[in-house]
């Protein structure tokens, strides 16, 4: 696997292992407020020091070389990773959201009709700020529109 490949399968919250419910528990208990918690911060922080590793590296390795191929080649590259790092920035502004959802007690629930997201879809979206039905609402409106 490339060192590319390794980073991108990192930055994930999958790496945890799914939440399992006690009998009875209600829907987002303290138990399960602090799982996502956790997922949320891991997958903010691995997420922040990929951008600290992509600043780095483009420090360390901007070069002006004297072949125009080779400059176009650095410049094609750097660009790619500035808009996988502009993705991530986005991503991590809505981790940030999503957090901000769990302290005020408004996470795990939809933000259109107001019913449980569930545990699952939130373990495979933790940033999901709609339940399946109101996603797909939205997606079938969307093709219509464009």
């Amino acid at each position: 696997m490339s060192s590319a490949k390794a980073t991108e399968a990192q930055i994930t919250p999958f790496s945890f292992p799914p939440y399992q419910p006690s009998e009875g528990e209600e829907y987002m208990s303290e138990g399960q407020l602090e799982h996502f918690r956790r997922i949320l911060q891991s997958w903010k922080s691995e997420l922040m020091q990929e951008v600290d590793r992509t600043v780095h590296h483009m420090q360390d390795e901007a070069a002006n070389f004297p072949d125009p191929n080779d400059r176009a080649t650095q410049e094609s590259e750097f660009s790619l990773e500035l808009r996988t790092r502009d993705r991530e920035r986005k991503l991590i502004k809505k981790i940030e959201e999503s957090l901000e959802n769990l302290e005020r007690g408004d996470y795990g629930y939809c933000e259109t009709c107001g019913v449980e997201i569930g545990i699952r879809r939130l373990e495979a979206r933790p940033t999901a700020t709609q339940c399946i039905d109101c996603k797909t609402l939205d997606e079938i409106r969307e093709k219509q529109i464009g």
